[in-house]
Protein backbone atom coordinates (compact mmCIF):
# COMPACT_ATOMS: atom_id res chain seq x y z
CA UNK A 1 0.00 0.00 0.00
CA UNK A 2 1.32 3.71 -0.94
CA UNK A 3 2.03 5.58 2.28
CA UNK A 4 -0.95 8.29 2.36
CA UNK A 5 0.05 11.59 2.48
CA UNK A 6 -1.66 15.14 3.26
CA UNK A 7 -2.79 17.18 1.05
CA UNK A 8 -0.23 19.94 1.36
CA UNK A 9 2.95 17.53 1.53
CA UNK A 10 1.64 15.82 -1.67
CA UNK A 11 1.73 19.50 -3.34
CA UNK A 12 4.81 20.31 -2.00
CA UNK A 13 6.43 16.86 -3.58
CA UNK A 14 4.56 17.93 -6.92
CA UNK A 15 5.24 21.30 -7.10
CA UNK A 16 8.03 24.57 -6.26
CA UNK A 17 5.14 27.23 -6.22
CA UNK A 18 1.88 25.88 -5.19
CA UNK A 19 -0.23 29.17 -4.33
CA UNK A 20 -3.33 28.71 -2.39
CA UNK A 21 -7.02 30.13 -4.00
CA UNK A 22 -8.75 31.76 -1.46
CA UNK A 23 -12.13 29.73 -0.15
CA UNK A 24 -15.23 30.80 -1.18
CA UNK A 25 -16.78 32.42 2.25
CA UNK A 26 -19.78 30.12 2.98
CA UNK A 27 -20.69 30.06 6.56
CA UNK A 28 -21.74 26.80 8.00
CA UNK A 29 -24.48 26.24 10.88
CA UNK A 30 -22.42 24.91 13.64
CA UNK A 31 -24.11 21.19 12.99
CA UNK A 32 -24.70 21.81 9.35
CA UNK A 33 -27.67 22.00 7.34
CA UNK A 34 -29.10 19.21 8.89
CA UNK A 35 -28.45 20.10 12.29
CA UNK A 36 -26.45 17.00 12.81
CA UNK A 37 -25.86 16.06 16.48
CA UNK A 38 -22.36 16.27 17.11
CA UNK A 39 -21.33 17.69 13.63
CA UNK A 40 -19.45 20.87 14.24
CA UNK A 41 -17.53 19.26 16.58
CA UNK A 42 -16.45 16.65 14.13
CA UNK A 43 -15.33 19.26 11.92
CA UNK A 44 -13.28 20.87 14.78
CA UNK A 45 -11.72 17.96 15.24
CA UNK A 46 -10.87 17.33 12.02
CA UNK A 47 -9.41 21.13 11.36
CA UNK A 48 -7.29 20.26 14.46
CA UNK A 49 -5.78 17.11 13.20
CA UNK A 50 -5.34 18.38 9.89
CA UNK A 51 -4.55 22.07 9.97
CA UNK A 52 -7.24 22.28 7.05
CA UNK A 53 -10.68 23.69 7.63
CA UNK A 54 -12.14 21.41 5.00
CA UNK A 55 -11.34 18.24 3.08
CA UNK A 56 -9.91 19.77 -0.53
CA UNK A 57 -6.94 22.48 -0.75
CA UNK A 58 -7.12 24.22 -4.60
CA UNK A 59 -4.91 26.56 -6.32
CA UNK A 60 -2.67 27.10 -8.44
CA UNK A 61 1.20 25.71 -9.59
CA UNK A 62 3.81 24.31 -11.76
CA UNK A 63 3.97 20.60 -12.71
CA UNK A 64 7.63 20.45 -14.27
CA UNK A 65 7.26 23.95 -15.48
CA UNK A 66 3.42 23.54 -16.57
CA UNK A 67 1.36 25.76 -14.67
CA UNK A 68 -2.54 23.97 -13.35
CA UNK A 69 -4.81 23.99 -11.23
CA UNK A 70 -4.46 21.69 -8.44
CA UNK A 71 -7.50 20.04 -6.15
CA UNK A 72 -5.79 18.03 -3.44
CA UNK A 73 -8.44 16.05 -1.12
CA UNK A 74 -7.50 16.02 2.56
CA UNK A 75 -8.78 12.23 3.41
CA UNK A 76 -7.52 12.73 7.34
CA UNK A 77 -10.83 15.84 6.84
CA UNK A 78 -13.44 13.59 7.86
CA UNK A 79 -12.45 11.07 5.12
CA UNK A 80 -11.77 13.67 2.25
CA UNK A 81 -15.68 13.47 1.78
CA UNK A 82 -17.14 16.15 0.21
CA UNK A 83 -20.02 18.34 1.79
CA UNK A 84 -21.33 21.68 0.05
CA UNK A 85 -18.58 23.65 0.98
CA UNK A 86 -15.98 21.01 -0.34
CA UNK A 87 -18.20 21.65 -3.11
CA UNK A 88 -17.96 25.51 -3.34
CA UNK A 89 -14.30 25.06 -3.35
CA UNK A 90 -14.53 22.55 -6.15
CA UNK A 91 -16.91 25.24 -7.95
CA UNK A 92 -14.22 27.96 -7.80
CA UNK A 93 -11.30 26.07 -8.47
CA UNK A 94 -12.75 25.08 -11.96
CA UNK A 95 -13.72 28.54 -12.96
CA UNK A 96 -10.50 29.88 -11.91
CA UNK A 97 -8.75 27.43 -14.35
CA UNK A 98 -11.24 28.21 -17.08
CA UNK A 99 -10.89 31.87 -16.33
CA UNK A 100 -6.84 31.35 -16.58
CA UNK A 101 -6.87 28.77 -19.43
CA UNK A 102 -5.49 26.02 -17.27
CA UNK A 103 -5.49 22.35 -17.17
CA UNK A 104 -6.88 20.91 -13.88
CA UNK A 105 -5.22 18.52 -12.16
CA UNK A 106 -7.57 16.63 -9.21
CA UNK A 107 -5.42 14.50 -6.62
CA UNK A 108 -8.47 12.56 -5.64
CA UNK A 109 -8.64 11.26 -1.82
CA UNK A 110 -12.05 10.44 -0.72
CA UNK A 111 -15.04 8.27 0.79
CA UNK A 112 -17.63 9.84 -1.28
CA UNK A 113 -20.22 12.00 0.20
CA UNK A 114 -20.31 13.51 3.59
CA UNK A 115 -23.17 11.68 5.62
CA UNK A 116 -23.35 14.55 7.80
CA UNK A 117 -24.94 16.44 5.17
CA UNK A 118 -27.59 14.23 3.37
CA UNK A 119 -28.69 14.94 -0.28
CA UNK A 120 -27.01 18.12 -0.41
CA UNK A 121 -23.73 16.69 -0.48
CA UNK A 122 -24.62 14.10 -3.12
CA UNK A 123 -26.01 16.91 -4.95
CA UNK A 124 -22.44 18.53 -4.97
CA UNK A 125 -21.75 15.60 -7.45
CA UNK A 126 -24.19 17.10 -9.85
CA UNK A 127 -22.01 20.49 -9.52
CA UNK A 128 -18.80 19.02 -9.99
CA UNK A 129 -19.85 17.22 -12.99
CA UNK A 130 -21.15 20.69 -14.27
CA UNK A 131 -17.71 21.94 -13.55
CA UNK A 132 -15.81 19.68 -15.42
CA UNK A 133 -18.46 19.83 -18.33
CA UNK A 134 -17.65 23.17 -19.29
CA UNK A 135 -13.91 22.77 -18.45
CA UNK A 136 -13.88 20.15 -21.07
CA UNK A 137 -16.00 22.15 -23.54
CA UNK A 138 -13.07 25.16 -22.75
CA UNK A 139 -10.78 22.16 -24.30
CA UNK A 140 -8.72 22.28 -21.27
CA UNK A 141 -7.50 18.79 -20.16
CA UNK A 142 -8.35 17.36 -16.88
CA UNK A 143 -5.72 14.79 -15.45
CA UNK A 144 -6.57 12.79 -12.14
CA UNK A 145 -4.51 11.10 -9.93
CA UNK A 146 -6.63 8.62 -7.78
CA UNK A 147 -4.51 8.19 -4.43
CA UNK A 148 -5.60 5.55 -1.41
CA UNK A 149 -8.77 5.62 -1.34
CA UNK A 150 -10.86 6.73 -4.43
CA UNK A 151 -14.45 5.78 -3.57
CA UNK A 152 -17.81 7.08 -4.14
CA UNK A 153 -18.82 10.41 -6.32
CA UNK A 154 -15.18 11.10 -6.16
CA UNK A 155 -14.43 8.42 -8.28
CA UNK A 156 -17.25 8.81 -10.32
CA UNK A 157 -16.93 12.36 -10.80
CA UNK A 158 -13.19 13.88 -10.23
CA UNK A 159 -11.59 10.82 -10.96
CA UNK A 160 -12.96 8.76 -13.58
CA UNK A 161 -14.49 11.58 -15.42
CA UNK A 162 -10.93 12.75 -16.11
CA UNK A 163 -9.59 13.15 -19.20
CA UNK A 164 -6.59 10.67 -18.27
CA UNK A 165 -6.73 8.80 -15.11
CA UNK A 166 -3.43 8.00 -12.93
CA UNK A 167 -3.53 5.50 -10.31
CA UNK A 168 -1.02 4.99 -7.47
CA UNK A 169 0.09 1.41 -6.65
CA UNK A 170 -2.38 -1.00 -4.76
CA UNK A 171 -4.76 1.99 -3.96
CA UNK A 172 -8.63 1.37 -3.28
CA UNK A 173 -10.44 2.99 -5.84
CA UNK A 174 -13.95 1.90 -6.92
CA UNK A 175 -17.56 2.91 -7.19
CA UNK A 176 -18.37 0.95 -3.99
CA UNK A 177 -16.16 1.68 -0.55
CA UNK A 178 -15.48 -0.94 1.95
CA UNK A 179 -17.91 -0.56 4.39
CA UNK A 180 -20.96 -0.78 1.65
CA UNK A 181 -19.79 -4.11 -0.63
CA UNK A 182 -21.15 -7.39 -0.60
CA UNK A 183 -19.84 -9.50 2.46
CA UNK A 184 -18.60 -11.72 -0.36
CA UNK A 185 -17.23 -9.30 -2.73
CA UNK A 186 -13.15 -9.93 -4.28
CA UNK A 187 -11.30 -7.12 -2.58
CA UNK A 188 -8.74 -7.22 -5.56
CA UNK A 189 -11.31 -6.27 -7.21
CA UNK A 190 -11.36 -2.94 -6.26
CA UNK A 191 -7.47 -1.90 -6.55
CA UNK A 192 -6.34 0.39 -9.02
CA UNK A 193 -4.76 -2.47 -10.33
CA UNK A 194 -8.04 -4.22 -11.39
CA UNK A 195 -9.18 -0.32 -12.50
CA UNK A 196 -6.82 -0.81 -15.23
CA UNK A 197 -7.04 -4.20 -16.37
CA UNK A 198 -11.10 -3.36 -16.38
CA UNK A 199 -10.03 0.01 -18.79
CA UNK A 200 -11.11 2.31 -16.38
CA UNK A 201 -7.37 4.33 -15.40
CA UNK A 202 -4.82 4.95 -17.50
CA UNK A 203 -1.93 3.51 -16.10
CA UNK A 204 -0.44 2.60 -12.05
CA UNK A 205 2.18 5.13 -11.24
CA UNK A 206 4.99 4.89 -8.59
CA UNK A 207 4.99 7.84 -6.39
CA UNK A 208 8.35 8.44 -6.78
CA UNK A 209 7.37 8.90 -10.69
CA UNK A 210 4.09 10.78 -9.81
CA UNK A 211 5.56 14.04 -10.53
CA UNK A 212 7.71 13.25 -13.98
CA UNK A 213 4.60 11.75 -15.40
CA UNK A 214 2.43 14.73 -14.45
CA UNK A 215 4.65 16.97 -16.15
CA UNK A 216 5.18 15.02 -19.19
CA UNK A 217 1.25 14.39 -19.38
CA UNK A 218 0.67 18.04 -18.89
CA UNK A 219 3.39 19.05 -21.58
CA UNK A 220 1.57 16.66 -23.83
CA UNK A 221 -2.19 18.02 -23.19
CA UNK A 222 -1.47 21.30 -23.34
CA UNK A 223 0.59 21.94 -26.93
CA UNK A 224 -2.42 22.42 -29.54
CA UNK A 225 -1.51 22.59 -33.20
CA UNK A 226 -3.82 22.76 -36.67
CA UNK A 227 -1.33 21.54 -38.53
CA UNK A 228 -2.05 18.03 -39.78
CA UNK A 229 1.06 14.98 -38.85
CA UNK A 230 3.25 14.55 -41.45
CA UNK A 231 3.04 10.76 -42.67
CA UNK A 232 5.66 8.58 -41.85
CA UNK A 233 8.28 7.47 -43.19
CA UNK A 234 7.74 3.56 -44.83
CA UNK A 235 10.19 1.13 -42.73
CA UNK A 236 9.79 -1.80 -44.78
CA UNK A 237 9.16 -2.56 -48.45
CA UNK A 238 9.63 0.63 -50.82
CA UNK A 239 8.88 -1.48 -54.52
CA UNK A 240 4.99 -2.19 -55.53
CA UNK A 241 3.71 -5.28 -54.96
CA UNK A 242 3.54 -7.28 -58.45
CA UNK A 243 -0.01 -8.85 -57.58
CA UNK A 244 -2.64 -8.88 -55.07
CA UNK A 245 -1.32 -12.22 -53.91
CA UNK A 246 2.14 -10.41 -53.46
CA UNK A 247 0.61 -7.73 -51.59
CA UNK A 248 -1.71 -10.12 -48.97
CA UNK A 249 1.99 -12.34 -48.64
CA UNK A 250 3.48 -8.88 -47.74
CA UNK A 251 1.20 -7.84 -45.46
CA UNK A 252 1.41 -10.84 -43.54
CA UNK A 253 5.23 -11.33 -43.35
CA UNK A 254 5.93 -11.89 -39.62
CA UNK A 255 9.10 -9.34 -39.85
CA UNK A 256 7.29 -6.35 -41.54
CA UNK A 257 7.40 -3.45 -39.26
CA UNK A 258 4.51 -3.09 -36.96
CA UNK A 259 3.10 -0.44 -35.35
CA UNK A 260 5.44 0.18 -32.34
CA UNK A 261 8.04 0.53 -34.27
CA UNK A 262 6.65 3.11 -36.66
CA UNK A 263 5.53 5.04 -33.29
CA UNK A 264 9.14 5.01 -32.02
CA UNK A 265 11.09 6.03 -34.90
CA UNK A 266 8.09 9.18 -35.11
CA UNK A 267 8.35 10.32 -32.10
CA UNK A 268 11.21 11.50 -29.51
CA UNK A 269 8.63 9.95 -26.34
CA UNK A 270 5.55 9.20 -25.93
CA UNK A 271 2.88 8.21 -23.33
CA UNK A 272 -0.14 5.42 -23.74
CA UNK A 273 -3.70 5.65 -22.45
CA UNK A 274 -5.76 2.52 -21.66
CA UNK A 275 -8.65 1.28 -21.74
CA UNK A 276 -12.22 2.39 -23.05
CA UNK A 277 -13.98 3.45 -20.23
CA UNK A 278 -16.40 0.99 -20.35
CA UNK A 279 -15.06 -2.35 -18.36
CA UNK A 280 -12.50 -2.96 -21.48
CA UNK A 281 -9.08 -2.50 -22.89
CA UNK A 282 -7.34 -4.41 -25.43
CA UNK A 283 -3.97 -3.64 -25.13
CA UNK A 284 -2.42 -6.09 -27.40
CA UNK A 285 -4.68 -5.06 -30.95
CA UNK A 286 -4.97 -0.95 -30.17
CA UNK A 287 -2.06 1.56 -28.88
CA UNK A 288 -3.39 4.67 -28.14
CA UNK A 289 -1.89 7.81 -26.96
CA UNK A 290 -0.17 10.97 -27.41
CA UNK A 291 3.86 11.69 -28.20
CA UNK A 292 5.96 14.29 -28.51
CA UNK A 293 6.80 15.30 -32.20
CA UNK A 294 9.69 17.47 -33.73
CA UNK A 295 9.11 18.53 -37.15
CA UNK A 296 8.53 21.73 -39.53
CA UNK A 297 5.84 23.10 -37.19
CA UNK A 298 8.39 22.68 -34.23
CA UNK A 299 8.19 20.54 -31.10
CA UNK A 300 4.26 19.42 -30.62
CA UNK A 301 1.75 17.20 -29.79
CA UNK A 302 0.50 14.39 -32.07
CA UNK A 303 -1.86 11.82 -30.85
CA UNK A 304 -2.16 8.19 -32.37
CA UNK A 305 -4.08 5.40 -32.50
CA UNK A 306 -2.12 2.26 -33.95
CA UNK A 307 -3.29 -1.33 -34.94
CA UNK A 308 -0.74 -4.00 -33.96
CA UNK A 309 -1.93 -6.60 -36.78
CA UNK A 310 -4.07 -8.20 -34.70
CA UNK A 311 -8.21 -9.02 -34.81
CA UNK A 312 -9.44 -5.66 -32.89
CA UNK A 313 -11.85 -6.37 -30.48
CA UNK A 314 -14.35 -4.17 -29.55
CA UNK A 315 -12.83 -2.10 -26.10
CA UNK A 316 -9.64 -1.03 -28.89
CA UNK A 317 -12.18 0.54 -31.24
CA UNK A 318 -13.90 2.61 -28.46
CA UNK A 319 -10.40 3.50 -26.54
CA UNK A 320 -9.68 4.61 -30.36
CA UNK A 321 -12.84 6.66 -30.58
CA UNK A 322 -11.90 8.41 -27.22
CA UNK A 323 -8.76 8.92 -28.25
CA UNK A 324 -9.79 10.70 -30.92
CA UNK A 325 -12.48 12.66 -29.52
CA UNK A 326 -9.84 13.88 -26.50
CA UNK A 327 -7.24 14.97 -29.00
CA UNK A 328 -10.06 17.26 -30.85
CA UNK A 329 -11.74 18.67 -27.52
CA UNK A 330 -7.66 19.62 -27.04
CA UNK A 331 -7.35 20.51 -30.63
CA UNK A 332 -4.29 18.25 -31.33
CA UNK A 333 -3.43 16.41 -34.35
CA UNK A 334 -3.90 12.93 -35.06
CA UNK A 335 -2.12 9.61 -36.56
CA UNK A 336 -3.74 6.51 -37.47
CA UNK A 337 -1.85 3.10 -38.39
CA UNK A 338 -4.23 1.20 -39.91
CA UNK A 339 -2.95 -2.91 -39.41
CA UNK A 340 -5.73 -5.40 -38.82
CA UNK A 341 -7.11 -8.02 -40.91
CA UNK A 342 -10.65 -7.12 -39.40
CA UNK A 343 -12.46 -6.72 -36.46
CA UNK A 344 -12.84 -9.71 -33.83
CA UNK A 345 -15.78 -11.62 -34.67
CA UNK A 346 -15.78 -14.24 -32.00
CA UNK A 347 -18.96 -14.63 -30.02
CA UNK A 348 -17.22 -12.82 -27.08
CA UNK A 349 -16.73 -9.69 -29.33
CA UNK A 350 -20.38 -9.91 -30.61
CA UNK A 351 -21.48 -10.12 -26.69
CA UNK A 352 -18.67 -7.00 -26.41
CA UNK A 353 -20.58 -4.64 -28.99
CA UNK A 354 -18.16 -5.21 -31.53
CA UNK A 355 -20.79 -3.79 -34.25
CA UNK A 356 -21.68 -0.74 -32.15
CA UNK A 357 -18.00 -0.23 -31.23
CA UNK A 358 -16.98 0.30 -34.80
CA UNK A 359 -19.54 2.37 -35.75
CA UNK A 360 -18.20 4.88 -32.19
CA UNK A 361 -15.38 4.65 -34.08
CA UNK A 362 -16.24 5.63 -37.96
CA UNK A 363 -18.53 8.68 -36.16
CA UNK A 364 -15.53 9.93 -34.12
CA UNK A 365 -13.56 10.24 -37.00
CA UNK A 366 -16.17 11.68 -39.31
CA UNK A 367 -16.75 14.48 -36.37
CA UNK A 368 -13.45 15.17 -35.84
CA UNK A 369 -12.61 18.87 -36.42
CA UNK A 370 -8.86 18.24 -35.82
CA UNK A 371 -6.79 17.24 -38.69
CA UNK A 372 -6.59 12.98 -38.97
CA UNK A 373 -3.63 11.10 -40.78
CA UNK A 374 -3.80 7.74 -41.62
CA UNK A 375 -0.80 5.29 -42.78
CA UNK A 376 -2.01 1.64 -43.61
CA UNK A 377 1.06 -0.11 -42.84
CA UNK A 378 0.19 -3.63 -43.66
CA UNK A 379 -3.47 -5.50 -43.07
CA UNK A 380 -6.28 -3.33 -44.02
CA UNK A 381 -9.61 -6.05 -43.58
CA UNK A 382 -12.68 -4.42 -44.29
CA UNK A 383 -14.82 -2.13 -42.31
CA UNK A 384 -12.43 -2.96 -39.12
CA UNK A 385 -9.96 -1.36 -41.08
CA UNK A 386 -11.50 1.83 -42.72
CA UNK A 387 -13.33 2.73 -39.12
CA UNK A 388 -9.56 4.05 -38.65
CA UNK A 389 -8.85 5.83 -41.85
CA UNK A 390 -9.53 8.97 -42.55
CA UNK A 391 -11.33 10.02 -45.62
CA UNK A 392 -9.12 11.78 -47.98
CA UNK A 393 -6.29 11.43 -45.82
CA UNK A 394 -5.04 7.96 -46.06
CA UNK A 395 -1.93 6.82 -47.16
CA UNK A 396 -0.87 3.41 -47.91
CA UNK A 397 3.41 1.76 -47.79
CA UNK A 398 4.32 -0.55 -50.26
CA UNK A 399 3.79 -3.83 -47.95
CA UNK A 400 0.00 -3.14 -47.20
CA UNK A 401 -3.36 -3.89 -48.86
CA UNK A 402 -6.66 -2.81 -48.13
CA UNK A 403 -9.78 -5.03 -49.23
CA UNK A 404 -13.17 -4.86 -48.53
CA UNK A 405 -12.81 -8.29 -46.63
CA UNK A 406 -9.97 -10.65 -46.92
CA UNK A 407 -9.18 -12.55 -49.71
CA UNK A 408 -9.51 -16.33 -48.45
CA UNK A 409 -13.13 -14.50 -47.27
CA UNK A 410 -13.83 -12.90 -49.94
CA UNK A 411 -13.95 -16.26 -51.92
CA UNK A 412 -15.87 -18.18 -49.46
CA UNK A 413 -18.48 -15.91 -49.70
CA UNK A 414 -18.45 -15.63 -53.53
CA UNK A 415 -19.03 -19.68 -53.08
CA UNK A 416 -15.16 -20.15 -55.15
CA UNK A 417 -13.46 -23.33 -54.37
CA UNK A 418 -10.77 -21.98 -52.11
CA UNK A 419 -7.71 -22.71 -54.16
CA UNK A 420 -8.85 -19.49 -56.34
CA UNK A 421 -8.21 -16.99 -53.35
CA UNK A 422 -5.21 -15.79 -55.24
CA UNK A 423 -6.71 -15.25 -58.19
CA UNK A 424 -9.46 -12.89 -56.02
CA UNK A 425 -7.18 -11.06 -54.40
CA UNK A 426 -6.14 -9.92 -58.18
CA UNK A 427 -9.84 -9.33 -58.61
CA UNK A 428 -10.19 -7.11 -55.66
CA UNK A 429 -7.46 -4.61 -56.58
CA UNK A 430 -6.54 -4.33 -52.94
CA UNK A 431 -2.44 -3.32 -53.58
CA UNK A 432 -1.76 0.11 -52.98
CA UNK A 433 -1.22 1.52 -56.38
CA UNK A 434 -4.58 -0.39 -57.07
CA UNK A 435 -6.28 1.78 -54.49
CA UNK A 436 -4.57 5.00 -55.38
CA UNK A 437 -5.90 4.59 -59.18
CA UNK A 438 -9.44 3.59 -57.84
CA UNK A 439 -8.87 7.30 -55.36
CA UNK A 440 -9.14 5.39 -51.85
CA UNK A 441 -5.58 6.48 -51.04
CA UNK A 442 -3.31 9.15 -51.44
CA UNK A 443 0.12 8.49 -52.64
CA UNK A 444 3.56 10.50 -52.09
CA UNK A 445 6.85 10.23 -53.19
CA UNK A 446 7.94 10.03 -49.39
CA UNK A 447 5.81 6.97 -48.48
CA UNK A 448 5.93 4.92 -52.19
CA UNK A 449 8.66 6.08 -53.90
CA UNK A 450 8.08 6.40 -58.18
CA UNK A 451 4.61 7.46 -57.54
CA UNK A 452 4.51 10.91 -57.76
CA UNK A 453 1.74 12.74 -56.02
CA UNK A 454 -2.19 11.55 -56.12
CA UNK A 455 -5.11 13.11 -53.97
CA UNK A 456 -8.02 10.98 -53.92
Amino acid sequence: MTERLSARRLLSLLTDDFAELPPPGRQTAPDGPLAWPGYGASRARAAGRTGESESVVCGTGRIEGTPAVLIAFEFGFLGGSLGQATGDRLEAAYAHARAHRLPVVPLVATGGSRMQEGMLALTQLQRVARQSALTRAAGLAQLAVARDPTTGGGWATLGAGADVTLALPGAQIGFAGSRVRPPDADPAAYTAEAQLAAGSVDAVVAPEELRATLGHWLRLLTRPSGAPAPVPAPLGATDAPGSGREAVRRARAPERPRARAYLDAYFTDRREISGDRCGGADPDGMLCGFGTREDAHGTRTVAYAAQTGTATRPAGFRTAARLIRLADRLGIPVLTLVDTPGAANDAAAERQGVGPAVAELFGAVAAAGTPVTTLLIGEGGSGGALALAAPGRTWATPDSYFSVIGPEAATAILKRPPERADETAGLLRLRPQDLAELGVIRTSEQVFPGTGDRRS
